[in-house]
């Protein structure tokens, strides 16, 4: 058996990962249950496509906001918090200070998202 090799890693949105699982679909087999299983959450808690998803970020990058990475924008678009509490929670689990009004500006560009 090989061993594979991590080239790089990239965070990706919820969204993303649903288009990339559809993109690789193997008709020869049967998926096994942590495809399906990843399949049901996925459908289950994506609420934006992935033009919409792509749109979003872009917005939130435009914002400039310090300290701000990938993965955070990501976290974001994959919860969409709608109130600062929300955001200030999100982001509690990592190690990153953000000013109040930056948390605001992130959430007003989130909320025409969130359904």
């Amino acid at each position: 058996m090989t061993k594979p090799e991590i080239l790089e890693e990239k965070p990706i949105s919820m969204a993303e990962l649903k288009k990339e699982m559809e993109n690789t679909k193997d008709e020869d087999e049967e998926p096994n249950f942590r495809v399906v299983r990843t399949k049901e959450y996925l459908n289950q808690f994506i609420v934006l496509d992935v033009k919409k998803a792509q749109e979003l970020r872009e917005k939130i990058e435009k914002l400039k906001i310090p300290r701000l990475k990938e993965e955070y924008i990501i976290k974001i678009l994959d919860i969409l918090p709608t109130r600062i509490e929300d955001l200030k929670s999100i982001l509690q689990a990592y190690t990153i200070t953000i000013t109040n009004d930056n948390i605001k500006r992130i959430v007003e560009t989130v909320k025409p998202y969130a359904k």
